[in-house]
């Protein structure tokens, strides 16, 4: 079938199951596809055609099974993910070449995903080590916007997005630790769930300084967003929980998200399924607003005006929130990064000066960062989750834009000025990374795309463990808007 990257991921994986075509075919197809259309995107850092098909062969031989949601469906790891034996680079001039980190175990997401059945194609690209919300490692490749190339895709997870804009990949897994998953996908056009801190059981716990990082979901659809969410909470082939620090038990939640994604409806406590009228409020504070000078661009707004007058007509209540200020939270939030930055295995003087500007500045600023500074902004940050939680508790969901700015050109970031550069990102995602702190679920979708053909979405931000009823909000959103009926110019 020569239509493949036309079909859902939803759509692929039916077809599979009956056996219409095989995961050999769907590989062959996207990795054609990646080879003709990749050049000048960026979107993978490496491709690897022949474990890509000695894996789906392997699949072949072995058939779906029952744990096996995501069965011959084709996927990039993104590269900050350790793969057994492979090479991993980690966007960073500093681990390029025979520096390059080779590990003999693969990271838990990695092992998740394989046994929910994907294809890994290749290593889709990020930025160094994943700090900046810019995809544009000097050790290359650049990840840019199949809307225009001239302007970025975002990050962390920049090359997933453009692998899935483009039709390089039916959904991406990506992680998301101050917006890494909604700010590229916002960018580029598609959908970007961040989950409750501790639904998905990879890659939570305390190895993320803070609790700030979760692994989640870029697709097309509402539908693939939680097919692919519903893939990372397979349980492990021994029959554990791949992590014990989960929100609640995956089987628990089994298709859930799925039915949320398809009806536009969220089950009620008898069982019965209700679209009912959601409780909305929006709101375009932000937590920055006392440390930054923060504002909201007239294509951003814009964007915002839709979804609220969607929303509205679509029988929810909307109200408008004026969030508490949070002076302390710009301060502590940077002492957080810059300290999760300090543990970075970089010590060797010629290694370190081959980082980039802006990471090697929140390295050294965090292993400068005093113990008792640290316990501080811990505390600061537990208190503003707790103040953000209770003042959105009394809605089903709170309405903000995704981004402040259209996809910002390429360079735009300050590449010489660490200070100026993380000023730039808080002011392009000013919405993002509070919802990092307070562990909360929030979705990414385009609502309309500006006259010079580039998307701009708004954010919709859950209760702990509301991701039923983002994956309902967005269902309906994709139902009026048919975002997916429309393709970038890459396409």
């Amino acid at each position: 079938m020569d239509d493949l990257h036309e079909l859902t991921a939803a759509r692929l994986r039916d077809l599979l199951r009956a056996g219409e075509v095989t995961p050999t075919e769907v590989a062959g197809h996207f990795l054609a596809r990646i080879e003709r259309a990749d050049r000048g995107l960026g979107a993978f850092v490496s491709v690897d055609p022949e474990a890509a098909r000695e894996r789906a062969a392997d699949l072949e031989r072995e058939g779906p099974h029952g744990r096996a949601t995501l069965w011959g469906l084709p996927v990039g790891d993104k590269d900050l993910w350790l793969r057994a034996g492979v090479p991993t680079g980690l966007g960073s001039r500093a681990f390029a070449g025979d520096d390059a980190v080779v590990s003999p175990v693969s990271d838990e997401i990695v092992d998740v995903l394989d046994a929910a059945g994907v294809v890994s194609l290749g290593r889709t690209t990020a930025p160094e080590l994943g700090f900046p919300a810019y995809t544009e490692p000097l050790a290359g490749p650049v990840a840019r916007n199949p809307w225009d190339p001239a302007l970025g895709a975002g990050g962390s997870s920049g090359g997933a997005a453009v692998a899935v804009a483009a039709g390089l990949l039916p959904f991406a897994p990506g992680s998301d630790g101050g917006g890494s998953v909604r700010i590229p996908a916002a960018a580029c056009g598609v959908v970007g769930l961040k989950p409750s801190r501790g639904l998905v059981p990879a890659g939570s716990g305390q190895e993320s300084l803070g609790g700030l990082v979760v692994n989640g979901p870029l697709a097309r659809t509402t539908e693939d967003t939680a097919l692919l969410l519903e893939g990372m909470l397979t349980w492990s082939p021994d029959g554990r929980v791949a992590h014990p620090l989960t929100l609640r038990a995956p089987s628990a939640r089994a298709g859930e998200y799925l039915a949320a994604a398809r009806r536009g409806e969220v089950a009620g406590g008898g069982g019965e399924d209700v679209q009912g009228r959601f409780r909305l409020a929006v709101t375009t504070d932000s937590a920055w607003d006392d440390f930054y000078e923060i504002s909201t661009s007239v294509e951003a707004r814009a964007a915002l005006d839709a979804g609220v007058t969607t929303l509205t007509g679509l029988g929810h209540d909307v109200e408008d929130l004026a969030l508490e200020p949070a002076p302390s939270y710009g301060p502590a939030f940077r002492t957080l990064w810059m300290a999760g930055a300090s543990a970075v295995p970089v010590d060797d003087p010629d290694r370190l000066a081959r980082l980039e500007p802006l990471t090697r500045w929140l390295i050294e600023r965090g292993r400068q960062v005093p113990a008792r500074e640290l316990a501080e902004a811990l505390r600061a940050l537990t208190a503003f989750e707790r103040r953000l939680v209770a003042q959105l508790s009394r809605f089903d969901a709170v309405v903000t834009p995704a981004l402040a700015r259209t996809p910002r050109p390429i360079g735009w970031f300050d590449p010489e000025d660490p200070e100026r550069n993380f000023e730039q990102q808080c002011q392009y995602t000013p919405w993002t990374s509070m919802l990092n702190v307070a562990g909360l679920p929030a979705i990414t979708v385009p609502a309309r795309w500006t006259d010079d053909g580039l998307p701009m979405g708004i954010q919709l931000i859950g209760r702990p463990g509301g991701e039923a009823t983002l994956l309902a909000l967005a269902a309906q959103l994709e139902d009026r808007w048919r975002w997916t009926e429309r393709h970038p110019p890459a396409w």
